[in-house]
């Protein structure tokens, strides 16, 4: 059964990686919660999508700038009067629900990997009784070879299309490779057949990232991809059951 992973949280339900949306999402019936990560200045760990708050708060500044006092401060936008979570508060909301993690490593606002970033959210994540429920997801390969290092838990690099497009599929197939890659997620619009089959039959899982609207969601199904991540969870997995119920599965 093709996965569903409720992206942050469910942003177009709940906004972006809000605390409704991270309980609301921890209820479902689908089998992942992706979120991102950020170093405060004084050594929290924060879940944001962005490196700053400017783009989904009512404050500014680059997350690695700023106190934890500082971020949790902030009100995310379109989210119920909700402020950022840390880490370790989303572990104690997921840690009785059946849905495990996803987490994306995240850049800094200048887009590179924050130094030494990495094993600081693994240890948290063990020390929290969740690492053997975390799978890792980067865009940046110097990010996936860091988890490698942290840990033996599965790795997933999230494909741009700018990236596809540029590389080609063989050559992200060969990247994959060499960094011991095991997955590739691209977006859902650049995802058919020909390249599921091509990423596959070289032995890597392939997923999709940005399955939000029904036809979206039902190119994922239909494409058989091993997971994908939806700002609608609640429409996936409304679709998904119609799918399951009509082939009799």
């Amino acid at each position: 059964m093709t996965r569903i992973a409720s992206h942050r949280g469910g942003t177009l339900e709940f906004g972006d990686s809000t605390p409704a949306g991270f309980a609301a999402t921890a209820r479902m019936p689908v089998e992942e919660v992706e979120f991102d990560v950020h170093p405060t200045a004084d050594g929290a760990i924060v879940i944001h999508h962005d490196a700053t708050l400017d783009g989904t708060t009512d404050r500014s500044g680059a997350i690695a700038s700023l106190s934890e006092a500082e971020v949790r401060a902030a009100t995310i936008n379109y989210g119920q009067g909700g402020h950022p979570l840390t880490l370790t508060e989303l572990c104690a909301i997921f840690r009785d629900s059946a849905v495990d993690f996803r987490c994306e490593i995240k850049p800094g606002a200048d887009g590179r990997p924050y130094a030494g970033f990495v094993p600081r959210v693994v240890e948290l994540l063990d020390r929290e009784a969740m690492l053997e429920r975390t799978i890792f997801s980067s865009f940046l390969v110097a990010s996936l070879d860091d988890i490698r290092v942290a840990t033996n838990r599965p790795r997933l690099w999230l494909v741009s299309p700018p990236v596809l497009q540029q590389l080609g599929a063989a050559a992200v197939i060969e990247v994959a490779r060499a960094h011991a890659i095991p997955e590739i997620g691209v977006h859902i619009d650049t995802a058919d057949a020909a390249l599921r089959a091509e990423v596959t039959t070289a032995g890597l899982d392939f997923g999709c990232w940005a399955a939000h609207t029904a036809a979206q969601i039902g190119r994922a199904l239909d494409l058989g991809v091993k997971v994908f991540t939806s700002d609608r969870p609640s429409l996936a997995i409304a679709i998904r059951d119609g799918a399951i119920r009509e082939s009799g599965a």
